[in-house]
């Protein structure tokens, strides 16, 4: 069992406040099947059952996997939540995976069910039966009494299938307990009850789930967008006057080119920025600032193999640097590991924590590679850590390349780049070279109004970083392309680059 609030738990599904009235406002859906929707805490705890009632009615047995696969809409939450209070395994899957890949997904988890909207449906093999939420919906629910089961700590609640940049995407498994530890461990903002959250990433990425999760279990509001428009975004969060917003940094960053929006727009409401899921700049926090003054702008961390508690404040009351992720959370083990050893300034996370998932799905070869023998997750990020104990993101192990001899991480350029008044955002790609083995390249996007040519962004690069950061080539892109999770998709901007072309 897992406490949360004055609650015990031992059922992912079950993890909704029971500390607010049961008409208190719990979900606002922003347009999931075309129309405004609201829903109350009884009605999320009723719904969920139905959901649960009918994946069992449908002959289910405990542990059977069931996919999502559909945009963000209410019924994709009560999906989610109604799969596990039936001991059954909530899948969720990115549907802007080729169908192959979806495909795959939906085979790898021997998923008995897929469940979602029209629109994507259609994607999954028609081998596996299929239920609508825009025709079978009202059909499938069965309504009625139900009492969540009890789950043994251990037991699947979710698999997470990692986007898949490279190779297969790989199915995260996470366990009831993991998460309901997970949820335990997010201090809940000191205002009153019913503050209400914006999530507009996709919900089968951990930083969209993960927040609705915690929004419920905290007996708050989630504002909920089908996917993700600056125009949707920004417009939402001034019509719920949200307070609470989670996002990537590439969301962030398209949102703020819109300033005529922006300008007359009130967004006076926002008390909370959290970025996460990707590296982030000091240009970004200063844009972020002026357009939210009052705001408390938060650089988040986390991965789907641990989770999203990592850090927290300073135990001594230091004051966070804006550019770190923050300081070990008292719960959570961290440490820094290069050329194999435990350092104590840079190199690769290693961490511990309740939130672990307990393995890859049939892949017991890729589990032990990324799991130490005494029992920590092996990150692939490198992060950096100052005289006071915070840490700084620096790269990914496997983005890092070497160019004559020198290590470069792409975020680390990235950031210097975004410090220039007239680069709005930077993305840094490593192309093939015989002689330096790899050459930094830049994709920029211009500042609203700026002039910036290439030979500006290469001087300013020259005159700000080490001389090997700087990028040969520059190219300009009046905005970036996004994969699956919102990031910048690096993929497509590496197939732009004109074939033969010669990187000085």
């Amino acid at each position: 069992m897992m406490t949360i609030g004055n609650t015990a738990f031992d059922n992912q599904g079950d993890a909704l406040s029971r500390e607010v009235p049961p008409e208190s406002l719990a979900l606002i859906d922003e347009g999931g099947n075309g129309s405004e929707r609201r829903y109350n805490y009884g009605d999320l705890m009723r719904l969920s059952g139905a959901v649960a009632r009918g994946l069992l009615k449908r002959g289910l047995r405990r542990g059977d996997r069931v996919a999502i696969l559909s945009a963000n809409r209410a019924e994709f939450l009560l999906t989610f939540l109604g799969t596990m209070q039936a001991g059954l395994v909530s899948v969720p899957v990115n549907w802007k995976l080729p169908a192959e890949t979806v495909g795959y997904i939906v085979g790898d988890s021997d998923a008995a069910l897929v469940i979602g909207d029209d629109a994507r449906l259609a994607l999954a093999p028609e081998s596996v039966p299929k239920v609508s939420f825009d025709r079978d919906w009202n059909a499938f629910l069965d309504d009625g009494p139900f009492t969540p089961l009890t789950m043994k700590r251990e037991e699947s609640a979710m698999f997470l299938y990692t986007s898949g940049s490279t190779g297969r995407p790989k199915g995260v498994v996470l366990s009831h307990y993991s998460h309901l530890w997970a949820m335990s461990q997010r201090a809940r903002r000191p205002v009153p009850q019913g503050q209400r959250s914006l999530v507009a990433a996709p919900l089968y990425h951990m930083n969209g789930l993960a927040m609705c999760q915690t929004t419920f279990s905290h007996g708050d509001t989630v504002v909920l967008l089908p996917q993700f428009t600056t125009k949707g975004y920004i417009e939402a969060a001034a019509k719920h006057k949200v307070a609470f917003m989670t996002s990537v940094p590439t969301m962030i960053a398209m949102m703020l080119r819109e300033k005529e929006l922006l300008e007359k727009t009130d967004l006076s409401a926002v008390e909370a920025v959290r970025m996460g899921s990707a590296p982030i700049t000091q240009s970004l926090i200063d844009q972020v600032r002026q357009v939210f003054p009052k705001a408390a702008i938060t650089n988040g961390y986390g991965t789907t193999e641990a989770g999203p508690v990592v850090f927290g404040p300073h135990p001594k009351g230091i004051p966070q640097p804006e550019l770190s992720t923050g300081y070990p959370h008292p719960e959570v083990q961290l440490r820094l590991v290069r050329d194999g050893k435990e350092v104590d300034d840079e190199g690769e996370l290693q961490m511990k924590c309740g939130a672990l998932m307990t393995h890859y799905h049939k892949l017991p070869e890729t589990t032990a590679k990324v799991m130490t023998p005494d029992g920590y997750y092996r990150t692939s990020d490198v992060f950096r850590r100052d005289e006071n104990g915070f840490f700084f993101f620096v790269g990914r192990v496997d983005d890092m390349f070497v160019c004559g001899g020198e290590n470069i991480y792409p975020g680390e350029v990235e950031k210097m780049l975004e410090k220039h008044p007239g680069i709005h955002q930077a993305a840094v790609i490593p192309v093939p070279d015989e002689l330096k083995g790899h050459k930094p390249v830049a994709f920029v996007v211009r500042a609203n109004g700026a002039e910036v040519d290439e030979q500006a962004v290469k001087s300013y690069a020259l005159a700000n970083a080490p001389a090997y950061q700087h990028p040969r080539r520059v190219f300009f892109v009046d905005e970036m392309p996004l994969a699956g999770t919102n990031k910048i998709d690096k993929r497509v901007l590496a197939k732009q680059i004109p074939e033969g072309m010669e990187i000085q």
